[in-house]
């Protein structure tokens, strides 16, 4: 079984003003603050996700897709 490539690109979507903004995901660990580039809005994950990237992004962060759990 071949392992699937991590993708650590992702597009976060600012859930406040709908601002699209491509970022790089943090490899090894989560990101639990994100500020939107548009509005300055404080991104937060939201309950039950582990980083604003499993909440707002179009990709989960590496550690979700992996399989494994995320940052605990």
């Amino acid at each position: 079984m071949t392992e699937q490539p991590i993708e650590l690109q992702s597009t976060l979507t600012c859930p406040e003003c709908g601002h699209a903004q491509t970022e790089t995901m943090p490899t090894e660990s989560c990101q639990w603050f994100y500020e939107c580039t548009a509005c300055q809005a404080i991104l937060k994950p939201r309950p039950g996700d582990c980083c604003v990237f499993c909440s707002y992004a179009t990709v989960p962060c590496p550690p979700v897709q992996r399989g494994g759990g995320c940052c605990g």
